[in-house]
């Protein structure tokens, strides 16, 4: 991702001084966190809150639970968050947080406890005009009420639910934020095939990876037309020439653990077999580093959706340019969930909140109209969606940053 903002910056015209402030974080926070667990033991975990960039707005970004969790993750990931809402055009900078911890081994008293000892840590951090959170890996809106209610004590019992998005409805949620990420991926794909001139019936697709965005993403793309023959997840994958039943496929899922091990909708494949099918669209919605460049030059689908953050390694990426596919870039496609994100932010500020129908119609808006200006850069000077996306991203910021003045 370095990279890409250096290209970027050259092609913008930084001045060293911004190259600098806009490849480095702009704050770091790290806490250690005594927590007293069930077995009477106290247990110090190691927590991060990374700010990168607040030259658009207050930072924006997810906190993760899990054992991997790391410095150098939270920092790259901050960043991303900053060029995600630049692209959109949100008024929001970037962050990221994390607790290196294992939350799947841990009751829901000693994650409570965890949670209001991070919210405490990073209380004069959080705050709904300085930094607002979303749940991540290993967090859901239960980390997020619990959030909420803490910083909320922490300032006098006034109720303040915008300190972070993706809560319960009950606590000042917003109507859509569960499907938000994956409508996303398939209203980028839609606007796409618009702007190259193709229908979306008949179309065939595959989905890599069957969490919340991929299988979300694989039934807005059966309601429109799109023939979805293979998904997978950690399990493996299913192949069906004549299309899989999405809705099958999701209740399946649901009631077997959260795995579609052992789904009777399809022939069993491997989850790089998905990559490389004869299909007309890939969304790669699970890991990282998926599409390598050992398989982007057997890839047959002609438009690539990034549903999951940095699934393309840069060789890989630029095998697929040369191959003349069209990749819709991960900080665009999959952009979905943090502009619902700031449609319940809004909602919390003014008291006043959107029927499902009505965060649709934005979100779509937002991120069609997202899509097309990095369409149009695309076409006028002659790059890759994703090369047009980093461009937007880093005029949008740096033009920000000038405005604030003199460091």
């Amino acid at each position: 991702m370095l990279s890409r903002f250096y290209a970027a910056a050259e092609v913008v015209g930084l001045t060293p001084e911004e190259k600098e402030i806009l490849s480095r974080p702009a704050e770091i926070h790290i806490a250690y966190l005594p927590v007293a667990m069930d077995d009477g033991r106290v247990q110090v975990f190691e927590s991060y809150r990374v700010i990168h960039s607040r030259a658009l707005g207050p930072g924006k970004g997810g906190i993760r639970y899990a054992p991997e969790v790391n410095m150098r993750e939270v920092m790259a990931l901050a960043a991303w968050m900053t060029w995600k809402c630049a692209v959109v055009n949100i008024p929001y900078g970037g962050a990221k947080g994390g607790i290196t911890c294992e939350p799947k081994k841990m009751s829901v008293g000693e994650l409570e406890r965890l949670t209001r000892a991070y919210t405490r840590a990073m209380s004069e951090v959080f705050g709904p005009d300085k930094d607002i959170p979303a749940p991540d890996m290993g967090t859901s809106a239960r980390e997020m009420a619990w959030i909420v209610d803490e910083y909320s004590r922490l300032n006098k019992g006034n109720f303040i639910p915008a300190v972070v998005t993706g809560k319960p409805l009950e606590l000042g949620g917003s109507k859509g934020r569960v499907e938000a990420t994956g409508r996303g991926v398939t209203m980028v794909v839609l606007q796409a095939l618009q702007r190259l001139g193709r229908r979306p019936e008949g179309l065939t697709a595959a989905v890599q990876g069957f969490g919340n965005v991929g299988s979300i993403t694989a039934k807005y793309l059966s309601q429109n037309g799109i023939r979805v023959v293979a998904i997978s997840d950690k399990s493996g994958g299913y192949y069906n020439e004549s299309g899989i039943l999405i809705h099958q496929a999701i209740q399946y899922r649901d009631s077997h653990g959260g795995v579609l091990e052992g789904f009777k909708g399809g022939e069993r494949i491997t989850n790089d077999q998905l990559l490389t099918l004869p299909v007309d669209i890939l969304v790669p919605a699970a890991l990282e580093d998926q599409i390598t460049p050992q398989n982007a030059p057997n890839i047959q689908a002609w438009l690539i959706a990034e549903g999951a953050n940095g699934p393309t390694m840069a060789e890989a990426d630029a095998i697929l340019n040369q191959k003349g596919i069209v990749v819709i870039p991960d900080i665009l496609a999959n952009a979905g969930g943090v502009i619902v994100s700031y449609y319940e932010w809004v909602q919390n500020r003014r008291g006043h909140y959107y029927t499902e129908t009505e965060v649709q119609e934005r979100a779509d808006n937002t991120i069609k109209q997202a899509f097309d200006d990095i369409f149009t850069r695309a076409a006028a000077q002659k790059v890759s969606l994703r090369e047009a996306a980093y461009l937007i991203a880093v005029e949008r910021v740096v033009k920000a940053l000038r405005m604030h003045g003199k460091y």
